[in-house]
């Protein structure tokens, strides 16, 4: 998904929603790291674009949390 796109989708989404998809984009990171050390991952790249996306998420969390004050 592009990555405009993506941040449109977050910033329609409710900070429980924004919370949820932390939790999974965080799992996901530490599978991705989890294969990475046992020589099973192919597509290294997916480390940093998930990492990526957690930062999104946090900053879009950080920005609702900071407009709801």
């Amino acid at each position: 998904m592009k990555t405009k796109a993506y941040l449109e989708t977050l910033k329609n989404k409710s900070v429980e929603e924004l919370n949820k998809e932390l939790v999974q984009a965080k799992k996901e990171l530490f599978n991705l790291r989890f294969q990475n050390a046992t020589n099973q991952l192919d597509n290294t790249a997916r480390i940093s674009e998930v990492r990526k996306n957690i930062a999104r998420i946090q900053t879009v969390i950080t920005k609702a949390q900071n407009a709801a004050k």
